[in-house]
């Protein structure tokens, strides 16, 4: 690798060293101290081998300015500055063939990337049918399918990367009881699919005991009481998308989309059902400063015993400044067995009303507070109105 301080490289290269591979990320600063500012060429020299016969795939992937040449000839250019491209193109290759190559790239603006791209034939296809034939002989089927996330590496789309996609729908079409369970640590966008599988696991990231807890679920030795602490998405056309946004004057639909989450933060199910009753409020008014409990009953109205997250949200009616139109304020992890009631209690204690008025000061305003009981920012069953004077 040959790095020069201009734009054209002129004359003798700054530095030149030896790279394991032909990628590059740099952002916060330039490929070494000795370039002053963001305004460099880098040009790769060496060779290429390849080593099946057949059409295969290479090119380059990153910010514009780059160019490619095989034994001298121009492969890939893209040398003006624009944005962001992934060029790819067809070549067939005999086998154990070798090429020289040259790649040159150049930045004028920083946050650089740069990336040689090699790729066998695409034989996913061939994989799916593979898949396809197996799950053909099964009485059910679980698929596993995750996301790839990380530092410096955001997601532009939500939905499952690859073929995951192509290979639920599949699936779901041989009729037989199917199971996603879906890893990752963020939202999954999943409207292609959602109505076509009888049930949806988020495992997230498990852990070394995951394995065991996935299969406890899956067989029906554990009860699953998990509660999504994230709103899931329709689409990224409603992003940002959260449960406690502010009032803006708007409904809550688009146009051409709904403005409703595919899963609303607090949701989940259980393999039974639980019924909400009884709200009742200690004291209907308060002064300000005073707790007050509220006052529910949780029915496990299923066959089996299970846990039901019981969750408390808040929201303040009218207000000298916008505040969310709710809350999480409170939540309790209930166990019942199949019929079985119980009493439960919150405590709404003074901070759970204040909020920052104009001047940045902790307040609690005279007024009426909606106090809601629910099984997620969706299932609210319970409301009462709390008046603090």
């Amino acid at each position: 690798a040959l790095y020069y301080a201009d734009l054209s490289f002129t004359g003798n290269p700054l530095f030149s060293r030896v790279e394991e591979k032909l990628e590059a990320n740099w952002t916060l600063y330039a490929p070494h101290p000795s370039l002053p500012t963001d305004q460099y060429a880098v040009r790769w020299e060496g060779k290429i081998h390849f080593p099946k016969t057949g059409l295969q795939k290479i090119g380059l992937e990153g910010n514009d300015g780059f160019r490619l040449y095989l034994d001298g000839k121009l492969w890939i250019d893209q040398w003006n500055k624009q944005g962001h491209h992934r060029i790819v193109k067809e070549k067939y290759f005999s086998e154990d063939s070798s090429y020289d190559l040259r790649v040159e790239f150049y930045e004028t603006a920083g946050n650089a990337h740069i990336r040689l791209i090699y790729e066998q034939p695409d034989d996913r296809n061939k994989k799916i049918e593979e898949a396809l034939a197996a799950a053909k002989d099964a009485d059910a089927v679980v698929m596993v399918a995750g996301i790839h996330e990380g530092e410096f590496q955001d997601r532009a789309s939500l939905s499952l990367p690859g073929m995951q996609e192509a290979l639920i729908q599949k699936l779901a079409a041989l009729g037989k009881p199917l199971a996603v369970v879906l890893t990752g640590g963020s939202a999954i966008t999943m409207n292609n699919w959602v109505d076509s599988v009888h049930s949806i696991l988020d495992v997230w990231y498990p852990g070394e005991e995951g394995g065991h807890a996935v299969a406890d679920i899956l067989f029906g030795d554990a009860n699953p009481a998990g509660r999504l602490p994230i709103t899931f998405p329709a689409s990224e056309a409603q992003l940002p998308l959260v449960y406690n946004h502010k009032p803006t004057g708007r409904g809550d639909d688009y146009y051409n989309l709904s403005g409703q989450p595919l899963f609303p933060f607090g949701y989940g199910l259980s393999y039974t059902s639980f019924a909400y009753s009884k709200i009742k409020l200690e004291k209907k008014a308060v002064k300000a400063g005073e707790t007050v409990k509220v006052f529910c009953t949780v029915t496990n109205t299923g066959s089996r015993d299970g846990e039901e997250v019981v969750q408390m949200y808040i929201r303040d009616l009218l207000s000298s400044v916008a505040t969310p139109v709710l809350t999480l304020k409170g939540f309790q992890r209930v166990f019942l067995k199949a019929g079985e009631s119980k009493k439960l209690f919150f405590m709404i204690t003074p901070d759970m009303l204040e909020i920052l008025n104009e001047k940045m000061q902790k307040v609690i305003e005279p007024g009426e507070f909606r106090i809601m009981i629910g099984s997620s920012s969706r299932e609210l069953w319970l409301k009462e109105n709390l008046l603090v004077k």
